[in-house]
């Protein structure tokens, strides 16, 4: 096999690893995402898939990462959640990881809403607040997931036109 086909094998391999990261924790997505694109560009000699493609995909996987860690603290924020709730949402997040995908999913919202119930002791509000950190939190894993996809055809549209 030839070493460059080797070297394309890695680059999609490290782009489809990025696009499942996206919705599991244990995978940096985008982080992996534009890795295989800018192995990918360095493979073409950055002929097809220069610095600007390069600069523009490596912008949308920033704004990802980003709006991964503030879509869940506005959610928070907007329900009004103490700092006990959100701290609970960052515990619930990590407990997540290691219950799989469904883990990664609810925790956060049971940790909200335990942090929101020990600080104020108001059932209704512990829910209201876990569940618009919840509902934060799928907000902006579905940007994630938009936005790494976007990344990927850019990448595709540089390097076949």
């Amino acid at each position: 096999m030839d070493t460059s086909a080797i070297w394309w094998l890695l680059s999609a391999a490290l782009i489809l690893a990025g696009l499942a990261g996206t919705v599991l924790p244990a995978l940096p997505g985008t982080a992996l995402v534009l890795a295989g694109i800018v192995l990918g560009a360095w493979i073409d000699g950055f002929t097809r898939v220069g610095s600007v493609t390069i600069g523009v995909v490596a912008v949308l996987a920033a704004l990802a990462w980003v709006l991964e860690y503030v879509a869940g603290l506005l959610g928070a924020r907007k329900a009004g959640a103490s700092r006990e709730a959100l701290i609970g949402a960052a515990a619930g997040t990590v407990a997540g990881l290691f219950m799989g995908l469904v883990g990664v999913l609810f925790m956060p919202l049971v940790g909200a809403a335990i942090g929101e119930f020990i600080a104020r002791r108001d059932h209704g509000q512990a829910l209201r607040v876990g569940t618009a950190t919840w509902l934060g939190l799928m907000v902006g894993m579905v940007a994630k997931v938009v936005l790494a996809f976007m990344m990927v055809g850019i990448f595709i549209v540089a390097l076949v036109f």
